[in-house]
């Protein structure tokens, strides 16, 4: 790629590859870019991690909670559902005065409630990812060619907005619009990768094979209880 202008919003890395800027130079970071952001994922627990942690980066970056996550993980039981919705006072003062940790009583708490939140909706939709999947965005709202300029209008989206409204009326916190549509690239809900960024493609096909978790029970199903899941949304 010697001599070639990049488009803006990538980076040419010294392996060769080019990037979207904001993996910016820490092998930390780097490595999320091209192993984890944008590939789908249906993993209840993962799921769960994931947006506690978008909860915890209020007001921080990306990057400091994901050097402090290997921390989260051993502080919050691995994020198993389960045992987090278990946590009790005990459990907050024990987390308190976890310095490996971000010590914010409002979103430890909101941790702890959104488990108890999350496990209620595995309840009624079978599996955490069956209810997130439902509000993966249509193709057609989706910019034509994502560029670094398309991708600064998605801060937030009609889909994150919605599911966000969705979220708070079912109990959880820290779930705004931003902090979710944060979740929705990251998770592959969408993919934000820009257009020759060395991932873009590989991502793309991860999700058009991914197979759409399915709600397992009749009331999952109930008319208005969640969007239809979006037809035609990994394809574009």
């Amino acid at each position: 790629m010697t001599g070639h202008r990049l488009a803006a919003g990538l980076v040419h890395h010294p392996d060769g590859l080019a990037r979207c800027w904001w993996a910016g130079d820490d092998s930390l970071y780097v490595a999320y870019h091209d192993e984890e952001w944008g590939t789908p994922v249906t993993d209840d627990r993962r799921l769960f991690e994931k947006i506690c942690l978008e909860g915890f980066q209020a007001g921080l970056s990306w990057l400091t909670i994901l050097r402090k996550r290997a921390s989260f993980r051993e502080a919050f039981a691995g994020f198993d559902i389960d045992r987090v919705a278990r946590f009790g006072a005990r459990d907050v003062a024990r987390l308190l005065k976890d310095e490996r940790i971000v010590r914010h009583r409002g979103k430890i708490e909101s941790a702890i409630n959104n488990a108890k939140c999350a496990a209620a909706l595995r309840d009624e939709f079978g599996s955490l990812a069956a209810y997130v999947w439902h509000w993966e965005p249509d193709a057609r709202s989706r910019p034509r060619r994502l560029t670094k300029g398309a991708l600064m209008q998605l801060a937030q989206t009609p889909a994150s907005a919605a599911l966000s409204k969705d979220l708070k009326r079912r109990g959880w916190t820290f779930v705004g619009p931003t902090t979710v549509y944060a979740f929705m690239q990251a998770m592959g809900l969408v993919n934000d990768h820009l257009e020759g960024c060395a991932r873009r493609i590989a991502v793309e096909d991860a999700r058009a094979a991914l197979r759409r978790p399915a709600a397992a029970t009749a009331a999952s199903r109930r008319p208005g209880s969640a969007p239809a899941p979006a037809r035609g949304s990994a394809r574009r």
